[in-house]
């Protein structure tokens, strides 16, 4: 196997033998012995001088032996080319299919959808099925959605943040139903978050909730105080925002830890308004359901997806909350009504080539379907009562990482009322003035366009975690440990001066990154006390449509 190799040129190696020490071999001997008696041949004095020199020494000096190193990919090990990153801008294998479409026949760097107009869309024709449900939703639900598009006011510029604010990577954020400023946050210790970022310093951190990964939370219709977080650890809490006082609802592992083939986790989480029950999915690909007001487990569990497989997300239908859409690892999204719900009584199963992360009915009418799946594609179905045998539209985008990271989860804008512009992190990295950066982007999935990347030359960590606000022009951003509040450039600048500074560094005795909005040690770093101290800004970079010019705000 060819030696790896991290060098761009590598120089050749010479060893020298040390003639003292070194013995020759019998090969060597026999040939040193013809070209003794070649030489013999020609002069009998240089044959007599190299007799007594011969006789005298055992040792004989050897030549230099030269070592080149070959330069092989990293990924398939084959010299000849290279991958990886080559300053700011990454090599893939060309070998390989391209890391963005997942087709063969180019590189990431030559990707026809890297580059598109419409940013990788496949377009499908309008399914007209003429049917029943066709019309109702015509006349009841499409009426809901603005037929004129309004003019997308992108957050473009980095507000406030928290530097370092929780000890592991940030894994769901959700933004106060009636107090605007208000954003709770949960990481993967299972700490919760609570954060007024009008008032940037107030923040809190309770880190007594879960014992490991809070994979999703939920606010309290009827109690805005009151926060249902669903963990890894297999428990449904009901934590009390003000005092941090924690109840469990649900608890699958109540023995403990008995093996990795019994042990429960959850992830996803949502609530029926109208029944009042909480939602929660396990790794088994079970449905459970808490009542939200004797906080009581009704009925038995339910498989809604593959038994064994992880169950990713659930939502229930803004107008309809009888409908569930659930998505998992066995690659499916799966529509269920609520009335009959029953292992394999699913209305309709969209199927996907990778894992499903995320699953959302759009925010107004609910009649749309937005999907996230590891394939790097964004899926889009318009009409829940249409053909859902495939999407209307597939767009390529670069979401397809987990490892060490938030599963990236493309998310509506509930504030759009044609319910198409979404909010997604994207993994691969752009080269902004010799500076690796991730954008969040935002797409118009009507018409698969990237409408907007934005960006801050001191934010080089990914952000996979996306929210917008319901009410305000406000984008709030998880980044491994620490949260970003976005707003629009303009409204920016009128709001505040210039010089006031709205960064707070947090972490005592942690090493100043000099002005980068990053982590020493990423995700496994673990502090228990939160300080504040003040970090300047850099100007940030903005580009409002796809691969444009960019420029310094």
């Amino acid at each position: 196997m060819a030696p790896q190799t991290r060098g761009m040129s590598f120089p050749k190696v010479l060893i020298e033998r040390d003639s003292d020490s070194e013995e020759s071999s019998s090969e060597e001997e026999e040939d040193d012995d013809e070209v003794q008696n070649d030489v013999a041949e020609e002069s009998d004095d240089e044959h007599v001088e190299e007799k007594d020199e011969a006789s005298t020494s055992t040792k004989i000096r050897r030549e230099p032996i030269t070592i080149s190193l070959k330069k092989v990919c990293k990924v398939c090990k084959k010299p000849g080319h290279e991958a990886g990153f080559r300053g700011a801008t990454y090599i893939d294998c060309p070998m390989k299919p391209c890391f963005l479409c997942k087709m063969p026949g180019h590189t990431t760097m030559t990707c026809p959808h890297r580059v598109a107009t419409e940013y990788g869309v496949a377009p499908a024709p309008h399914k007209s099925t003429h049917s029943s449900l066709e019309y109702v939703f015509e006349r009841q639900l499409r009426c809901r959605v603005s037929a004129i598009k309004p003019t997308f006011l992108i957050p473009n510029k980095v507000n406030c943040a928290v530097i370092r604010y929780h000890s592991r990577r940030i894994t769901c954020l959700e933004f106060h139903p009636t107090r605007n400023n208000i954003l709770i946050s949960g990481d993967k210790k299972g700490q919760l978050g609570v954060w007024d970022y009008g008032k940037v310093h107030e923040r809190t951190v309770y880190g007594n909730i879960h014992g490991c990964i809070l994979n999703n939370m939920k606010f309290n219709p009827t109690n805005d105080g009151t926060v249902y977080g669903a963990s890894s650890d297999g428990t449904i809490s009901s934590t009390d925002l003000e005092t941090g006082i924690s109840l469990s609802l649900l608890n699958l592992n109540p023995n403990g830890w008995q093996g990795p083939s019994s042990w429960r986790m959850l992830y996803g989480l949502d609530m029926n308004s109208d029944k009042g029950i909480l939602l929660a999915a396990d790794n088994f690909g079970l449905l459970y359901m808490v009542d939200m007001r004797s906080n009581n487990v009704t009925g038995k569990p339910i498989l809604i997806h593959k038994k064994g497989n992880k169950v990713t997300g659930l939502h229930c239908h803004p107008l309809q909350p009888e409908l569930l859409l659930s998505c998992g690892n066995d690659h499916f999204a799966r529509l269920w009504d609520m009335r009959r719900l029953e292992a394999g009584s699913s209305i309709y199963d969209l199927s996907h080539k990778r894992v499903v992360n995320s699953a959302y009915f759009s925010p107004q009418s609910g009649s749309k379907i937005l999907t996230t799946s590891q394939d790097n594609r964004l899926r889009v179905w318009d009409s829940i009562f249409g053909n859902l045998d495939s999407p209307s539209r597939e767009i390529v985008h670069s979401h397809d990482f987990n490892r060490h990271l938030t599963p990236f989860r493309a998310e509506w804008d509930p504030k759009d009322a044609s319910e198409s512009l979404v909010v997604v992190g994207r993994y691969i990295s752009e080269n902004y003035d010799g500076i690796a950066l991730h954008p969040v982007d935002f797409i118009d999935v009507s018409k698969g366009q990237l409408v907007a990347e934005v960006m801050d030359p001191n934010i080089t960590t990914i952000s996979p975690v996306n929210k917008l606000h319901p009410r305000d022009d406000v984008l709030a951003s998880g980044s491994s440990r620490s949260i970003f509040i976005w707003r629009p450039q303009e409204n920016f600048e009128l709001k505040r001066p210039r010089d006031e500074n709205r960064i707070v560094l947090c972490g005592k005795g942690e090493k100043q990154r000099k002005g980068k909005f990053e982590d020493d040690s990423g995700d496994d770093f673990d502090n228990g006390t939160y300080g504040s101290k003040s970090l300047k800004t850099k100007k940030p970079f903005l580009k409002s449509k796809a691969y444009g010019s960019t420029r310094k705000c």
